[in-house]
């Protein structure tokens, strides 16, 4: 791996997470191959899934704060025929019932109750807190889980192929889906509720998150690529990615990073990413009575 440089910059990386090894293991690599400990991730992936992790790097992980909520995109394999404890297939495999006489009509049925705004209770191996320990902590420990439902929305839910298998003479049904969601959806707990409203039980066998927002794995870096700092987005390309833009002069660049609330031109509603002539991300803010009022500012590094 190449030599981390001596002044690493802030940026956004997105990276294609490889199987078997947790997002925090995703980011202490990218710590020792950038050469800074200012890295955090803007949600997880279980070790089993695969796909984009956004990676905040110095500075940069003021944007992570507005990456977490946005909608994301999955690919997955949800295996019709038994439960798991921990709904994918790490977990210890419930009673058998073959799905042989699962129909596409009734799955179409299946998926359709699951589309749009749903409750959902989350798997109990989660990393939600329950009286300050993560749940899937407290499943380690011997403790029964349960969590409570909270809504979310499956904006889009569909198969993309179907398999009927045999292993070690028992029956399976393995559905390739694609979903997209909001945040806090997890895919495990679709794959379960799915197989519980068929009668079979369900669990995810595969998983991979495609898209985040505006960002697609097709554009992440391999996580042993030997120039990861040179493949950071810039965080004013980012914020423009999510925000409107407007393009400040220098003096209003100055006056804005001093905490000044400059004048705004006509600007839409919410939060705006505000420019730099020299591209520079100086802060997200919002028009507030024809003012800029920072949400957060972007100080200018040395030797940037």
């Amino acid at each position: 791996m190449a030599k981390p440089p001596a002044n690493p910059t802030s940026g956004v990386l997105l990276v294609d997470k490889p199987y078997g090894i947790t997002s925090h293991d995703v980011v202490s690599r990218v710590r020792r191959a950038i050469g800074t400990r200012r890295v955090g991730h803007a949600g997880t992936l279980d070790p089993m899934a695969t796909g984009l992790l956004v990676l905040g790097v110095n500075g940069a992980t003021r944007l992570l704060t507005w990456v977490v909520g946005l909608d994301k995109e999955y690919t997955a394999t949800i295996r019709l025929g038994a439960g798991t404890n921990t709904d994918d297939a790490e977990g210890e495999l419930g009673e058998h019932t073959s799905p042989e006489g699962v129909t596409d009509a009734a799955i179409a049925t299946g998926i359709a109750a699951l589309t749009g705004p749903i409750l959902q209770r989350p798997s109990s191996v989660s990393a939600i807190k329950v009286d300050g320990k993560r749940a899937y902590a407290l499943v380690r420990e011997g403790e029964e889980v349960v969590l409570a439902e909270r809504p979310v929305t499956v904006s889009e839910f569909e198969v993309l192929a179907m398999r009927r298998i045999s292993i070690a003479g028992d029956d399976w049904l393995d559905l390739d889906v694609r979903v997209v969601c909001s945040s806090g959806t997890y895919i495990r707990a679709l794959a379960r509720d799915l197989g519980e409203s068929l009668g079979v039980g369900g669990h995810l066998t595969a998983l991979r998150r495609t898209r985040v927002g505006p960002f697609a794995v097709a554009a992440a870096s391999v996580l042993d690529a030997d120039d990861l700092a040179d493949r950071m987005l810039a965080p004013a390309d980012v914020a423009t990615r999510l925000f409107e833009r407007v393009d400040l002069t220098a003096g209003e660049a100055t006056d804005l990073g001093h905490g000044k609330r400059i004048a705004l031109g006509e600007t839409g509603g919410g939060t705006l990413a505000a420019v730099a002539p020299d591209g520079r991300l100086v802060g997200l803010v919002e028009n507030v009575g024809g003012r800029a009022h920072v949400l957060v500012n972007f100080p200018q590094e040395v030797g940037a």
